[in-house]
C-alpha cells in the first residue's frame, strides 16, 4: 500500500524589506537640491522681470513729468515778457503779491523747496491771442478806465495789466479783469492813475501762474491763482500741491543765458541758477536746462544703482540721492532737455540790454 504523500510546509515567505536610512538621505538630498535649483530660477526670474517692470515705470513716470514741464515752458512769458513789466512786482487778483513777474523763475524765493536737494520751478503766462506787446493807453478817464486804439480786442472776463509810460525805479503792477468794453474804454475792476501813454496787457481769460516742486518722490504742481503756494504750512497739502507725476525724485534746473555784450545775440552763452535783479538780466535769459529723475516704483532685495544719475548741470547742480532710505536699492531713470523761452528769443537789444 502506497504511503499517503504528506505535503511539505510552505517555505517562508521573504520578509518584506524597507527604505534603508541611507536612501533616505540621498532622497532628501536630491529633494533639497531640486529645491535649490526651483528657488534660483524663480530669483532670477522675479529680478528680471522686477528689472524690466521697474524700467519700464520709470521710463513712463519721468516721461510724462518732462513732456508736462516741456509744454508748460514753452509757454512761458506769452504776453508778460514785454520789457515794460518784466521783473515788476505784480498784485494778483487774489491779494497775494509775485515778487518779479517773469516768464520762467527758478527756486522763487518766495515758494517752499521741494524735497532736499531739488529745485522748483515758477511759469507764467497769459491766453490772449492779443500783441504780446500790449495797447497803448490813449488816455486814462478814471482810474479803471483805459482808452485804446482796438478796444475790441478786450473782452469781459479778461485779465489785464496795465503799465505805466516810463518804468518806475520800484515796478509795482496789478492783474485785474475787464468788466465792461464801451469804445474806445476798457473798464477793469480796479485800476491805478497815472497810466496814459503807458501800455495795456490783455493776458485773456486764464492766464497762468504755475509752480512745479517735487514733494514726497511726487512732481506737484501748485496754481498760485487759486491757492497761496507761498505758505510753508501747505505744503505737503496734496489739495493745494496737487500731484501729477508720481516717483519723481529729483528736479533740477539752470538758466540758459545770453551773456554777450553790448548788444544780445539770442545764443545761450552760460548755464547757472543766478536770479536775475532787473529786467535786462530778465531779458537775456533765453532758455532753461532741465533733468528730470524718476525711479522704479519697487524696491530690490540689494543695491543695484551704485551712484546718482547725472545731468548736463551736473558740475554746479548735481542730483543727490542721499536723503532717500535705501536709494541705491532702486532703479532710476534721467531725463533731460533744453528748452527755449519762445517768447523771449525774439527781443534781442531790447531797451539797450
Amino acid at each position: 500500500m502506497d504511503r499517503l504523500a504528506v505535503p511539505s510546509p510552505a517555505a517562508p515567505s521573504r520578509r518584506q524589506r524597507g527604505v534603508s536610512l541611507v536612501e533616505i538621505m540621498i532622497g532628501l538630498v536630491l529633494g533639497m537640491l531640486s529645491v535649490l535649483i526651483v528657488l534660483q530660477v524663480f530669483q532670477r526670474s522675479d529680478g528680471a522681470r522686477r528689472a524690466a517692470l521697474g524700467g519700464d515705470d520709470a521710463q513712463n513716470s519721468g516721461a510724462l513729468a518732462l513732456t508736462q514741464l516741456q509744454r508748460e515752458l514753452r509757454q512761458g512769458g506769452h504776453g508778460v515778457a514785454s520789457f515794460p513789466i518784466i521783473g515788476c512786482d505784480l498784485l494778483l487778483p487774489n491779494g497775494r503779491t509775485l515778487r518779479a513777474l517773469a516768464p520762467v523763475t527758478i527756486n522763487h524765493p518766495d515758494i517752499p523747496a521741494g524735497d532736499e536737494d531739488t529745485d522748483t520751478l515758477m511759469v507764467v503766462y497769459g491766453s490772449s491771442g492779443g500783441s504780446p506787446e500790449g495797447s497803448r493807453i490813449v488816455l486814462q478817464p478814471a482810474g479803471a478806465s483805459y482808452s485804446v486804439p482796438a478796444p475790441g480786442a478786450f473782452q469781459v472776463g479778461d485779465f489785464v495789466i496795465a503799465s505805466p509810460a516810463t518804468r518806475p525805479a520800484t515796478c509795482l503792477l496789478q492783474m485785474t479783469t475787464v468788466v465792461g468794453v464801451a469804445a474806445p474804454n476798457v473798464n477793469t475792476s480796479a485800476g491805478v492813475l497815472g497810466m496814459a501813454n503807458g501800455r495795456l496787457y490783455n493776458l485773456g481769460r486764464t492766464p497762468r501762474v504755475q509752480v512745479y516742486a517735487v514733494r514726497a518722490q511726487q512732481l506737484t504742481v501748485c496754481d498760485m491763482l487759486a491757492s497761496d503756494c507761498a505758505r510753508a504750512a501747505d505744503a505737503d497739502n496734496p489739495a493745494v500741491w496737487v500731484p501729477i507725476g508720481h516717483q519723481v525724485v529729483s528736479l533740477r534746473a539752470q538758466y540758459g543765458r545770453d551773456t554777450t555784450a553790448p548788444a544780445m545775440d539770442a545764443v545761450v552763452d552760460v548755464f547757472d541758477q543766478d536770479a536775475p535783479t532787473t529786467a535786462c538780466e530778465w531779458m537775456r535769459v533765453s532758455a532753461v536746462r532741465l533733468a528730470v529723475v524718476a525711479r522704479s516704483p519697487q524696491q530690490a532685495a540689494q543695491a543695484v544703482t551704485a551712484s546718482a544719475p547725472t545731468w548736463a548741470g551736473s558740475a554746479s547742480q548735481p542730483i543727490a540721492l542721499d536723503a532717500l532710505e535705501d536709494w541705491q536699492q532702486f532703479r532710476y531713470r534721467t531725463f533731460e532737455t533744453l528748452v527755449p523761452i519762445r517768447n523771449m528769443t525774439w527781443l534781442p537789444g531790447a531797451a539797450g540790454c
